[in-house]
């Protein structure tokens, strides 16, 4: 099976937790060939199919020169990407206009015959953030506008809030304004500009103590186990990136009714591997473009998520 896979640059990888290498690794574990490039390099000229200028490359299993690449820019190889058995999606937000560019193309190429996950189509119905409102029995109290007035009166009932852009990552952009409404009207301006731009408001979650989950669900099956993403420093926010701790553990009854009610009806869709963030009982986002956490788990748990998302991914196009 040759596999194409989209991302970011491959030069910028950690590999030592990055989940896109780990899928890499499994599938070149199993006879699988690999092939790479970025969003930037997909091209579709009139008339003709979807292409990809890409790389092919091994993995040496080094931790410095981890890749020999037969192909280096501007000497790509152009490939049809219906000529590849998969396409594995995997470039991080932010879900800018190029990335919404870029699941057209990758759209178009499915038309033509490629295997894409996840689907274009499916990463564009499914606002990280948004879309958690389709599953409104499963969140805490939400808030989505542009309206500084609804903000109040959000505040004024909840008293203790959570504030965050739609297209933030990482942590990025997130307050919390506590029952005093301190800088309330401050906050709504820097992130709503003055009523240009849409917010989400939530109730804020005191479990946030004990992490933020990312729940994987693969194939819409949940992973065993989680990686709760804990706190540190007096900081609201889990994200790794904003210096969080994270800790795997076996998911809770809660944990798994969640994924095993959303998982499903996403799986569906076209979205094979999706990442879940649950705080307490509440799932609070739902990711799709670039699902991480696969090394953490299994270096804690000894549970090879990697295996679990390949054998996913081999069914798909069986």
């Amino acid at each position: 099976m040759h596999l194409l896979v989209v991302a970011d640059p491959i030069e910028s990888f950690k590999i030592y937790k990055d989940s896109t290498f780990a899928m890499m690794r499994e599938a070149q574990r199993r006879g699988h060939r690999l092939s790479v490039c970025e969003p930037k390099d997909l091209a579709w000229q009139s008339g003709q199919s979807v292409i990809g200028y890409v790389r092919d490359i091994v993995l040496t299993g080094e931790q410095e020169n981890w890749f020999e690449a037969q192909q280096q820019a501007p000497d790509e190889r152009p490939q049809p990407l219906k000529d590849f058995d998969a396409v594995l999606m995997r470039k991080d937000p932010p879900f800018d206009s190029e990335y919404f560019y870029a699941t057209h193309l990758l759209e178009q190429a499915e038309r033509e015959g490629a295997q894409v996950f996840n689907r274009p189509r499916a990463l564009r119905d499914h606002p990280e953030k948004l879309a958690i409102m389709e599953f409104s029995h499963f969140i805490a109290p939400t808030l989505v506008t542009r309206d500084a007035a609804d903000i109040r009166r959000f505040h004024a009932e909840h008293r203790d809030i959570i504030l965050k852009p739609l297209d933030g990552m990482g942590g990025a952009g997130i307050f919390r304004v506590r029952d005093d409404g301190l800088n309330l009207g401050a906050i709504t301006e820097t992130l709503n500009r003055h009523g240009a731009q849409t917010v989400m408001v939530q109730r804020f979650l005191p479990a946030i103590a004990q992490g933020d989950k990312r729940v994987l669900v693969i194939g819409g099956q949940p992973v065993p186990f989680c990686l709760a993403r804990i706190p540190q420093g007096g900081e609201v926010r889990g994200n790794l990136a904003a210096g969080g701790v994270g800790v795997a553990q076996a998911l809770t009854a809660r944990d798994r009714d969640i994924a095993q009610a959303i998982g499903p009806v996403l799986a569906e869709r076209g979205l094979l591997l999706v990442g879940l963030d649950v705080i307490g009982d509440c799932v609070t986002e739902i990711n799709v473009t670039s699902p991480t956490c696969f090394q953490e788990i299994a270096d804690q748990t000894g549970f090879d998520v990697a295996s679990m998302y390949l054998d996913a991914l081999e069914r798909a196009l069986a």
